[in-house]
């Protein structure tokens, strides 16, 4: 057969994708697995955002959408900036994609020359690196220790920048961690940028809401405007709304960024489901009680997590600021056997050990870029977080 495109190579499946796979094809055999492998909401998208994109649809809104998107949404987006971030965006400085993905992907393909570099604090988001393989970069992984909280230091940030780099990637509260970057460490961060013109900074903010115990979230943009005019801030409704399956994403930037995005999305896919944009409209301009009492819940989840996993033999887990994911140290289980006969020399070991033996699934913190950890995800009701947590504790106490 004719041979498929070499950009591919080095593309590698989400670890996640996989393990949720493994997973189901265990529960495809009769087995009771828990997967904590996906970061998806368990609630449902909220009965308003439902019935707005059902009422697009019973309209007739269901052609063609406007590339950058629908008016209606565009002005919801615009809404939500300044409501929540104090950002000002001009209609022409927001666009709508097929989820944050796209919008990444978008500015990557619209910036990126062979040999440019991406600066991405790990661990990362998976898919971070392999996006920019796939538009042609150079990923620079830029090492965030548990002892600074999993947090970027500005003077590693400054050491990793050089005449190639074009993107530093933040996203906080981060996947894999929950960290989150207070306003002064933002600020610090800001300052070794403003020594850097040259530099774009995207701001994966999908978990703005999903902060606790207090904790003030803050974007680079609004810590310092002087920045602005080369971050792109990345936002979305799939984590604080629970619209994963509606695939809308949004940003704000500078007007020739946005216009080369909707340039190169015009190529690509085009303009998104009219009725999601619909659906996303009104979650944004309605009531926001919701996003509060669901992010109580997740607390209380991190909360029960963090103590149970604690209690496992081998296993430090550091209590994170937000999202809906712990990284658990696992440095004290390897070298170990499970009871089931398998030899624990990493995280990736650990992890399938777990599923195969516990019907656990997590996700090994290789994946991410730092090892040995797993990535667990309490988006998941309470009672499947205790029984995993309790599965997670036998198989620790059974590596000799």
């Amino acid at each position: 057969m004719p041979a498929l495109a070499s950009r591919l190579n080095d593309i590698a499946v989400s670890a996640s994708t996989v393990m949720t796979a493994k997973a189901r094809e265990l529960a495809a055999q009769g087995i009771k697995v828990i997967s904590l492998a996906i970061g998806e909401p368990d609630f449902d998208t909220p009965r308003h955002a439902i019935e707005a994109g059902y009422k697009a649809a019973l309209a007739g809104d269901t052609k063609y959408p406007p590339q950058d998107g629908t008016p209606a949404l565009k002005q919801a987006v615009q809404r939500k900036f300044r409501r929540d971030n104090g950002l000002d965006y001009a209609l022409d400085e927001i666009m709508v994609a097929n989820g944050g993905k796209q919008i990444i992907m978008n500015a990557l393909l619209s910036t990126v020359d062979p040999g440019d570099e991406v600066v991405i604090p790990a661990p990362y988001w998976i898919s971070y690196g392999d996006m920019a393989k796939l538009a042609g970069g150079t990923p620079v992984p830029v090492n965030c220790p548990q002892n600074n909280g999993f947090k970027l230091r500005p003077e590693d940030l400054e050491a990793a920048i050089t005449p190639r780099t074009k993107w530093l990637f933040l996203n906080f509260p981060n996947n894999p961690t929950g960290s989150a970057c207070s306003r002064a460490e933002m600020q610090a961060l800001a300052d070794v940028l403003l020594r850097h013109p040259q530099v774009w900074v995207l701001t994966d903010d999908m978990y703005e809401h999903l902060v606790y115990d207090g904790f003030e979230f803050c974007t680079i943009a609004q810590v310092e405007p002087r920045l602005k005019d080369r971050v792109l801030t990345v936002n979305g409704v799939s984590k604080t709304y629970a619209m994963t399956g509606w695939r809308v994403g949004f940003c704000g930037g500078p007007k020739p960024l946005i216009k080369a995005m909707v340039n190169m999305q015009g190529q690509l896919t085009s303009g998104i489901a009219t009725v999601s944009q619909a659906a996303a409209a009104a979650a944004l301009d309605g009531p926001q009680d919701l996003v509060a009492e669901r992010a109580a819940i997740y607390k209380a989840r991190r909360d029960l997590v963090v103590e149970m996993l604690n209690q496992a033999p081998g296993v430090a887990c550091h209590k994170p600021e937000g999202a809906f994911y712990v990284f658990p140290n696992i440095a004290g289980c390897l070298g170990k056997t499970s009871t089931g006969g398998r030899r624990i020399a990493t995280d990736t070991d650990f992890a399938l050990a777990l599923l195969e033996e516990k019907h656990v699934a997590v996700v090994q913190g290789a994946a991410y870029g730092m090892s040995p950890y797993i990535r667990i995800s309490y988006a998941t009701d309470t009672e499947s977080l205790r029984e995993a947590c309790a599965r997670i504790q036998e198989f620790c106490r059974g590596l000799a």
